[in-house]
């Protein structure tokens, strides 16, 4: 309870509400082993001894919203209560807590329809309550080794859903997160949109995860370059994002990366296009994201691993099927440093040097 107490206060003093970062999340583990008389589920008297309520008034109170955790199954991933049987209640129970998120997750769901059922039931559940509830679902995930995810249907009741392994805090983890999202753009690029967002990875730190899709920046596993192409690749994948880390003890350096105002504006675009991969060249990718204003975000990513700084050079017609800089544009760099590129024609080339495993962030 201290910890997120804590946590909400960093996030009201230190910029973090102010450049959108709302939720405070709590994750597996918050729970009682057992529900109450009434068939409630229950904080952990210990870990939460005021109970949520009570943290979830304090979150509100700093101008921040609290999210929780809960499993579709008959128990979570560790073992406490799951709502099968009880998502109407759950649901209930939420809402009178003030809870503004619901992680649900699909440990011990039984079959494929129990788990898909138990997804729509709490879907329906949270809507019956009139409380506005995030819905976070790790539908598709759970699908996905047995069957093709129906995504139409998935964003028919969550609002965003994750489709892939837990992220860690390492290059290779980044790195196969962005690899499995170019393999499956054709089917996931689509459906995103206002209302319903493709989340590419979950993770936890001290069972907490705090809303900017899991950005292990700050933390230690990352370079300072793996870092920019994290945060510029979320942008582009248009990932709800999320930090997983200790804002208590974060570097300056990651701070002003996680509170790059240009990069989150890129990230939450009112158009609500997911980017995705257009051309990859041996080491080099290159994507691109349609935003509003007819503008597109565009990223050179360096998957090389050894050696310096390389350039990449491309032609503008690549972008937007050829019309974003038809018949002419300008050209800002976003990350990793601010700069002004100027005006370019439709017919120009542009060379852009990127440090192994980094990535330029670029806007045209």
């Amino acid at each position: 309870e201290q910890l997120f107490v804590e946590m909400a206060d960093v996030m009201a003093a230190e910029g973090w509400r102010d450049a959108g970062y709302e939720f405070i999340c709590i994750d597996d583990c918050w729970m009682a082993p057992m529900r109450d008389e009434h068939g409630r589920l229950q904080a952990d008297p210990k870990r939460f001894p005021s109970g949520i309520r009570k943290l979830a008034d304090y979150v509100h109170s700093k101008g921040l919203k609290l999210g929780i955790y809960g499993d579709v199954g008959n128990k979570t991933c560790a073992g406490f209560p799951g709502s099968y049987n009880h998502y109407d209640l759950d649901a209930q129970t939420f809402s009178s807590w003030g809870v503004d998120l619901l992680k649900f997750d699909g440990c011990n769901s039984g079959t494929l329809e129990q788990l898909a059922e138990g997804y729509r039931q709490m879907s329906l559940a949270l809507n019956k309550t009139g409380r506005s509830i995030v819905y976070s679902c790790e539908w598709p995930f759970y699908l996905r080794p047995m069957q093709q995810p129906n995504y139409t249907e998935i964003k028919q009741y969550c609002n965003h859903w994750r489709n892939f392994f837990d992220v860690y805090d390492s290059w290779s983890s980044i790195k196969s997160i962005l690899d499995w999202t170019a393999l499956h753009q054709d089917s996931i690029v689509k459906i995103a949109g206002p209302g319903g967002w493709n989340d590419p990875d979950m993770a936890t730190l001290l069972g907490i995860f705090v809303f900017l899709s899991q950005l292990v920046i700050g933390n230690f596993g990352l370079s300072w370059d793996q870092a920019v192409t994290q945060m510029a690749m979320w942008a582009i994948m248009a990932a709800p994002l999320f930090m997983s880390n200790d804002l208590r003890h974060i570097s300056p350096e990651a701070k002003w990366l996680l509170q790059n105002k240009e990069v989150i504006a890129i990230n939450q675009d009112p158009l609500g296009k997911q980017g995705y991969q257009i051309t990859k060249d041996v080491n080099f990718e290159l994507w691109e994201r349609p935003l509003s204003g007819q503008a597109y975000a565009v990223a050179v990513l360096n998957q090389q691993e050894i050696g310096g700084p390389r350039n990449f050079t491309f032609s503008l017609t690549f972008l937007g099927n050829g019309l974003a800089c038809n018949p002419a544009c300008s050209v800002q760099q976003v990350l990793p440093a601010r700069r002004d590129w100027g005006v370019y024609s439709w017919v120009s080339f542009l060379s852009v040097e990127v440090n192994p495993t980094g990535t330029v962030l670029l806007k045209v």
